[in-house]
């Protein structure tokens, strides 16, 4: 299929068939194409957790709400922000890239003193806001990488954040729980969902052209 054929087959999965185990080696390329979706300033402020431990998994469906994804899917991905900016994160981003680039130039450089300078003083309440966006594009990314690989996918905001980070010790390593996204396929004869018809704002009504 194409982008397009690919983005009216999917859908927010309400039913997944708990019967039906996504291959690793799918999961790993999903994953991958997470870890390779743009962040502002190459910054990537945010960490997945693959869940796949049944008696965890129990838990955390309590925390959001009961819903039968969380424990019916093949892997629950939870992505997670950092809850601040710190000078320690940030140089270890641009050190990494140092490293792995060969050497840095004086751009970079002023570039990394740049962020240093502004971005922790902004305070961690302004700062996780600007992380947990970031979460949203990677999520994009993993809703068409799930699509393209034929599995279904339901992206979940729809639980207790503070629960969901108690049960995963998220804010003890300095993260923030922000969404969850269940893998798996669908259960075609239990979802009310799958056979309606995908409904979005008309072109003509969504697009304004600027020529």
């Amino acid at each position: 299929m194409d982008i397009i054929e690919l983005l009216n087959w999917r859908y927010a999965t309400k039913k997944m068939d708990p019967t039906r185990a996504v291959a690793e080696a799918t999961v790993a390329r999903i994953v991958e194409a997470i870890r390779l979706a743009p962040t502002s300033s190459g910054l990537q402020p945010y960490e997945l957790l693959v869940v796949t431990n049944p008696a965890l998994r129990d838990q955390l469906k309590g925390a959001a709400w009961g819903q039968s994804q969380v424990t019916d899917c093949s892997h629950l991905l939870v992505f997670a922000a950092w809850d601040d900016y710190t000078p320690e994160r940030i140089n270890q981003v641009f050190d990494l890239t140092v490293a792995e680039r060969g050497g840095s130039n004086e751009g970079w450089e002023t570039y990394r003193n740049r962020l240093l300078a502004t971005y922790p003083a902004r305070g961690a309440d302004v700062n996780f806001v600007h992380t947990a966006k970031q979460t949203y594009i990677a999520l994009g990314v993993a809703l068409v990488a799930a699509a393209a690989e034929g599995v279904d996918s339901t992206p979940m905001e729809g639980f207790d954040p503070d629960k969901i980070d108690a049960i995963l010790g998220l804010r003890q390593r300095g993260l923030r729980s922000v969404t969850l996204l269940p893998l798996g396929y669908r259960d075609a004869a239990g979802d009310w969902l799958v056979a309606q018809k995908k409904v979005r704002q008309p072109t003509a009504r969504f697009v304004t052209e600027l020529a």
